[in-house]
């Protein structure tokens, strides 16, 4: 792993430490960080992250600042539900701490709020 990956996985592990059933595996050319059997982000080796979120909220979300729609492979959209924040705007933990508490909350949907 990169050094930015790593700094930020053990970031994103400390805002998540209250979680029973999490996993790590690696996928999406990142550490992806599972809840519940169920991917909530991967942290990318450029420091950027990849979120897994509610396709119903995708186009709002996209609007935030250093939000894109996630590609699988350049001109390969990965569709409603995966966006790549950038780097820059994770290195903010109040904007880290947002992504994933959105991420969270889509994950306590679709496993019923287990935790």
């Amino acid at each position: 792993m990169t050094p930015e990956q790593t700094a930020l996985l053990d970031r994103v592990r400390a805002l998540i430490a209250n979680q029973s059933a999490v996993r790590e595996v690696s996928m999406f050319g990142g550490r992806s960080v599972m809840v519940n059997e169920k991917m909530i982000v991967s942290v990318l080796k450029d420091g950027g992250l990849l979120v897994r979120v509610d396709a119903a909220a995708h186009e709002e979300l996209l609007g935030r600042p250093g939000a894109t729609q996630a590609q699988m492979g350049e001109g390969r959209d990965m569709g409603p539900g995966w966006i790549r924040v950038a780097a820059d705007v994770v290195q903010d933990d109040e904007q880290l701490s947002d992504w994933v508490g959105i991420a969270m909350a889509y994950n306590r949907r679709l496993t019923g709020g287990r935790s």
